[in-house]
């Protein structure tokens, strides 16, 4: 299996792509440490185990790993790109059942506008964080504020706070006029 890497904007953070979908269309999901993936991905569980490895993130069709401080990619790149292989070769699961991100309760007084959010991010968004090794998820709406997750390269990224406000922030509020500003929650 031949498995691609690509830099993101993030220099703590590397994209793997195997050439083969990884969540597929099941979204994505970001394991912010070892402790959170336990007994929820396969394929998390073993590239954590590699030591200098602090965050993973599952895209559509990319991992995202994130070293830690101190740790080379050098060293750190060639154990993921087997552990990843061996992985995927052996036929074994990327996900348990039923883990995914948790939105919450929508209003039934603002599905519409919700509708008219999640397009905007499924279509302008997405595609571009996901470009750079991660994923912008929603998590909710309420009273004008609209909740996300950055997630994968983006969660660290030094530039993600700015991209989240004055980039999906001003477009939000250009397209959806009821949106009066985006808030950042943790995964």
């Amino acid at each position: 299996m031949f498995i691609e890497t690509e830099d993101t904007p993030n220099p703590a953070t590397l994209k793997f792509l195997p050439g083969r979908p990884v969540m597929g269309d099941a979204g994505t999901i970001d394991f912010i440490d070892a402790d959170a993936v336990i007994g929820r991905s396969p394929l998390a569980d073993v590239v954590f185990a590699i030591p200098g490895v602090s965050r993973v993130f599952l895209g559509q069709d990319f991992i995202s790993v994130t070293k830690a401080d101190g740790t080379d990619w050098s060293d750190l790149r060639p154990a993921i790109l087997a552990t990843v292989a061996d992985h995927f070769a052996a036929g074994l699961p990327v996900v348990g059942e039923g883990v995914g991100v948790v939105e919450d309760v929508i209003a039934p007084e603002d599905q519409e506008i919700v509708a008219q959010i999640k397009e905007l991010l499924d279509t302008r968004v997405r595609p571009a964080v996901a470009g750079d090794g991660g994923d912008i998820v929603f998590r909710g709406y309420r009273d004008g504020i609209v909740r996300l997750t950055m997630q994968g390269a983006c969660s660290g990224c030094p530039s993600s706070r700015a991209t989240l406000k004055h980039g999906v922030e001003n477009m939000l509020r250009h397209y959806v006029p009821e949106v009066v500003g985006v808030e950042q929650v943790e995964g």
